[in-house]
């Protein structure tokens, strides 16, 4: 990293996934702890929030003419196996089974669109 980026005061705040099964899509998170809310803003689409340390994520549906785009979001966990098996039961595919590796235990799983999804065990 370098020392612009280690000053900077930028921090995110908002990742919008758009996915072709809002409902698949939401039990896959909740899987990882996430509580989500319903949302709908004037006319927009119904879709849901969550909110991670001040971090708002929301899950939207995906237009049909819409590519689906490439995604790797991470979260960190407090039990990597338990969280992978609880993912795996209700069909998700592991790309990487849990193992030790530098960053701690992690492994990484496929979310119902596609996209890669990283947990890491927490050190707590």
């Amino acid at each position: 990293m370098s020392a612009d980026n280690q000053n900077s005061i930028a921090r995110l705040s908002l990742v919008v996934i758009y996915v072709a099964d809002i409902e698949a899509s939401c039990a896959f998170y909740r899987c990882l702890g996430l509580t989500f809310v319903s949302e709908q803003h004037g006319a927009g689409p119904a879709h849901y929030a969550a909110v991670l340390d001040g971090m708002v994520l929301e899950l939207y549906p995906r237009k049909s003419d819409r590519p689906a785009a490439q995604l790797r979001l991470g979260f960190q966990v407090t039990a990597v196996d338990s969280v992978v098996r609880h993912l795996q039961e209700r069909g998700a595919r592991v790309i990487s089974a849990p193992k030790e590796s530098p960053w701690g235990r992690r492994a990484v799983v496929e979310d119902p669109d596609g996209h890669s999804i990283e947990v890491v065990q927490s050190a707590d």
